[in-house]
């Protein structure tokens, strides 16, 4: 009942640009917390960016500057607007959505994102 399905991923010249959208259902969107985390080959899952229902965000350091979160709670969407790409972004990306009282989480299935001349 609960989804979040990520768009918008693809293959992208270095210095490209990109913009992934996360649409959920089943959830009231507006009181949770919402991040992008990504997976490149052989590494773990890190967070990437994270905007809270309150609209704090928080940034991994290796894309400050160069990613945008944002989220538009009429309709039930969070992006991430990805400049400046370097190969290092290549990854599946995560959408998530944490409800901080109560302890619930949900993951989109992923999208994959490559960076590569």
């Amino acid at each position: 009942q609960v989804q979040l399905v990520e768009s918008g991923g693809g293959l992208v010249q270095p210095g490209g640009s990109l913009r992934l959208s996360c649409a959920a259902s089943g959830i009231t969107f507006s009181i949770y917390d919402m991040g992008w985390y990504r997976q490149a080959p052989g590494k773990q899952r890190e967070l990437v960016a994270r905007l809270t229902s309150g609209g704090r965000t928080n940034y991994a350091d290796s894309v400050n500057g160069r990613f945008t979160i944002s989220r538009d709670n009429a309709k039930n969407t969070v992006d991430l607007q990805m400049n400046s790409l370097k190969p290092e972004d290549t990854a599946v990306y995560y959408c998530k959505a944490i409800r901080v009282v109560g302890n619930w989480v949900y993951w989109g299935q992923g999208t994959q994102v490559t960076v590569s001349s």
